[in-house]
């Protein structure tokens, strides 16, 4: 079973960041995960910080459409089930899309 630690970076552990806009409406700090995919990986992080999960997800547990999450720089391939895999060492990031023009 994995497990979500809000301490000091552990380098086998994926870490999982939240921009500060995100941080205006919710608590959201930086959180160390075990997990190999991204979906248990956000699941640990929610298991800790309950609030931010109905910021990125929606009721059925997919990424919200005006949110994006990254794995390592590049936005995940599965934004329904998150199966995206995830190695040791891997940085999460969540972030608001910005739309319009």
């Amino acid at each position: 079973m994995g497990v979500a630690v809000d301490a000091a970076p552990d380098t086998n552990m994926t870490t999982i960041r939240f921009t500060h806009t995100i941080q205006r409406h919710v608590r959201a700090p930086d959180c160390e995960v075990d997990a190999a995919t991204v979906g248990e990986a956000l699941e640990r992080y929610f298991e800790r910080h309950p609030g931010v999960r109905g910021y990125v997800l929606d009721n059925q547990g997919a990424v919200r459409h005006h949110m994006l999450v990254l794995k390592d720089g590049l936005s995940i391939a599965d934004r329904e089930r998150l199966s995206d895999s995830i190695e040791p060492n891997t940085e999460i990031f969540v972030f608001q899309a910005l739309s319009g023009g």
